[in-house]
């Protein structure tokens, strides 16, 4: 049984996740205490399900600190669990409270306890509370991610093949900030730039003739195996600490060109040992039929 396990800082976007999914055909599950996770899987595996979507947050933070060894119990029954911790800059938090003037979940518990908490306090709580997860999980930054493009990288996320290590290759925009999910971080601004080229500003580093203005310039592919080998290097370290999911960030000035022609490089490089996935914060996805 495939058992999705959706968690994450609240106005991150769990409940995009949870539509998806539901869409997808999953049986879904809101707000489950942790407690009841392996006896919900254990009933649904012996009903017949076969695809499982559970969402868990920190309302449940009395056993939070349990769930990874209750994902580490799934796994070893064979089901296939895959953990996705949505996340956001605190200024990103606050301003979708700000704005659907909804109260932060954490700080209604403290009105609750008879204290009293401001977003930015009750987000930082909401952190620590959830920090068991988040080593265990596929993080997702949506700080400037538009919906449709979380929707796109949690049907990609989910339809992955299964396997020990997933690496996420994933393109952004210094301009925008720096992915705050990102394992490694890698700066090509240095590169030659295809942006000044006029004819090649509106491609982006999946189009061939910005390819080929960046294969002319014999340093893009020195980073390139740079950058490859100290993956190469490091990535076992990863492995030996039981880690599931590693996410490289490699950004340019635009998110457009060099850094989406790297990470699809550095993808293609990896695919033939790894589960990888590639993902370009600031391009559109590439448009498949059942999308």
């Amino acid at each position: 049984m495939r058992i999705v396990l959706v968690t994450g800082l609240s106005g991150s976007g769990k409940s995009v996740a949870i539509r998806v999914l539901e869409d997808a055909g999953y049986y879904c599950v809101d707000n489950l205490p942790p407690q009841f996770l392996l006896e919900l899987a254990s009933y649904l595996d012996r009903t017949g399900h076969h695809d499982v979507a559970v969402s868990v947050d920190a309302r449940s933070e009395a056993t939070l600190a349990d769930v990874p060894m209750m994902v580490s119990t799934l796994r070893t029954s064979s089901h296939d669990v895959r953990v996705l911790f949505l996340t956001a800059s605190d200024a990103a938090l606050v301003q979708r409270f700000s704005e659907t003037r909804r109260r932060h979940p954490m700080a209604l518990r403290e009105l609750e306890r008879g204290g009293a908490s401001t977003v930015t306090e009750a987000i930082s709580l909401e952190r620590a509370l959830l920090e068991p997860l988040a080593e265990i999980g596929h993080a997702i930054d949506t700080s400037a991610l538009h919906p449709n493009l979380l929707r796109h990288w949690v049907r990609q996320f989910v339809d992955s093949p299964r396997a020990n290590l997933t690496l996420s290759f994933e393109s952004f925009a210094f301009k925008d900030g720096i992915p705050v999910a990102a394992d490694l971080v890698f700066d090509v601004r240095n590169l030659p730039n295809p942006h000044y080229d006029l004819q090649l500003r509106p491609l982006t580093g999946r189009d061939e003739a910005v390819v080929a203005f960046l294969l002319a310039a014999p340093q893009v592919q020195e980073m390139i195996n740079d950058i490859a080998a100290f993956i190469e290097k490091w990535l076992p370290s990863y492995v030996a600490e039981n880690r599931h999911y590693v996410t490289v960030a490699i950004g340019c000035t635009g998110g457009r060109h060099r850094s989406v022609y790297i990470v699809e490089e550095l993808a293609r490089r990896f695919m033939r040992r790894e589960s990888v996935l590639v993902r370009h914060r600031s391009i559109e996805p590439i448009k498949h039929a059942d999308d």
